[in-house]
């Protein structure tokens, strides 16, 4: 094992994971204005097109299981799936294993909608260089995870 393959001191580890925190912010927003400038082709703010991946991931759900898994309140995705369902990509259905909480599945039109956007988004990152990796990305999804889980975890006050 190399010095690089080493496990850090959690200071060191601390300064570095900054390092990360200093970069995914600016890149979030970017991504976020990237996707919002390209709404006028399929109609989808960020808040929809995450909800239809939802849907796309892991099939029917309801508001409240989209809201646990994305981290979001019920009252901000209740609003995406009504933005979604007045543009016909979702539509609200009884569900049998719950009266007070429908669930909202994706529409053909929402489908072939977050298709596309997907696509056009997948054609734009073949285009990052540098020459990345397997390894340089699997370490990347290694790291992010492991920040997320510990903000799932952990009560920052």
């Amino acid at each position: 094992m190399t010095d690089t393959d080493a496990p850090l001191p959690p200071d060191v580890l601390a300064r570095r994971l900054m390092e990360v925190f200093d970069l995914v912010g600016p890149l979030y927003r970017r991504v976020l204005r990237k996707v919002e400038l390209a709404a006028p082709v399929e109609g989808l703010s960020v808040g929809v097109r995450a909800v239809l991946l939802l849907l796309v991931e892991h099939g029917p759900m309801t508001v409240p299981q989209m809201g646990r898994a994305q981290a979001l309140s019920r009252q901000f995705v209740q609003r995406m799936v009504n933005d979604a369902a007045a543009l016909e990509l979702v539509e609200i259905t009884p569900n049998p294993a719950h009266q007070r909480s429908s669930l909202i599945r994706l529409t053909d039109h929402g489908r072939a909608v977050v298709t596309a956007a997907t696509d056009r988004e997948h054609d734009l990152l073949r285009q990052v260089g540098g020459d990345l990796t397997d390894a340089d990305l699997t370490a990347c999804v290694h790291v992010l995870t492991q920040m997320l889980e510990l903000f799932d975890h952990v009560d920052v006050n």
